[in-house]
């Protein structure tokens, strides 16, 4: 449990079936690679979502979010459904995006109308009070939370940064990621601005940095919606000019 010799702060936590997972795919990346070579850009992105994913689970930040602030794990929980997945799906080269999107069950649920709700309740559903406690209490479904935030989040992402099998035009992205933002939002400013803890095992943690309970979940909540606002807002605005850019180069072809 989580009040049970409680670690040191500045300690890494032990998530060695999750480290594993991650070793297993960059295995898994570079025997991919040797049969069709990614650029060195997509190479790049790939390795910084492993790289992410380990500070996420396995470094001071996993420790902290465990067993001291509820803000460190809803930081945890963004950088493994969101900014993680978005690295891994943008590293991922034509081969290897092909032959996942020839898998049925990936079809399925790399749909944007399909994707979109399964992120959404992924992150609805583990951030209810007996579904978050039970995870902290119990490595497996701490380990489960995060698979699921993780491959939600590729489902999420794929439709954005891969054109198949689903090939969205850039004002459907648009459209796609506004609706995934002011779907998702709620929750962290929801978070931010209830008056009493949520989640009573973290009103009971050790304190750090002098934040008490309600000022830790304010802080988790605002983190959250920012950074949603930061990485959908800012790919929303991408996507949205190269659509308009897109349009105005129709109406000149057109008239010539």
């Amino acid at each position: 449990m989580i009040l049970s010799a409680t670690p040191s702060a500045s300690s890494w936590y032990p998530a060695w079936e999750e480290i594993a997972v991650l070793v297993g795919l960059g295995v898994a990346y570079v025997l991919a690679a040797r049969r069709d070579p990614p650029s060195l850009l997509r190479s790049a992105l790939f390795c910084s979502g492993l790289v992410l994913a380990l500070i996420a689970v396995a470094s001071p930040l996993a420790t902290i979010a465990v067993h001291y602030l509820v803000s460190a794990h809803l930081l945890q929980n963004v950088l493994l459904a969101e900014w993680t997945p978005a690295l891994f799906v943008l590293g991922l080269g034509p081969w290897v995006a092909d032959r996942v999107a020839r898998n049925p069950v990936a079809r399925t649920l790399t749909r944007p109308f399909v994707a979109l709700p399964v992120w959404l309740l992924t992150y609805a559903v583990w951030h209810l009070p007996f579904a978050y406690e039970a995870a902290l209490g119990n490595g497996f479904l701490l380990g489960l939370e995060h698979l699921c935030y993780l491959l939600a989040g590729v489902c999420l992402w794929w439709s954005v940064f891969q054109d198949e099998p689903w090939r969205l035009p850039s004002g459907g992205k648009a459209a796609y990621l506004f609706a995934a933002f002011v779907l998702a939002s709620p929750l962290g400013l929801l978070l931010a601005l209830l008056p009493s803890p949520i989640y009573d095992t973290y009103a009971d943690a050790p304190r750090l940095w002098g934040l008490d309970p309600i000022e830790d979940q304010q802080i988790g909540g605002t983190l959250m919606a920012v950074s949603e606002a930061i990485v959908f807002f800012g790919l929303l605005a991408y996507f949205f000019v190269r659509f308009m850019a897109e349009e105005d180069a129709g109406y000149s072809h057109g008239d010539a």
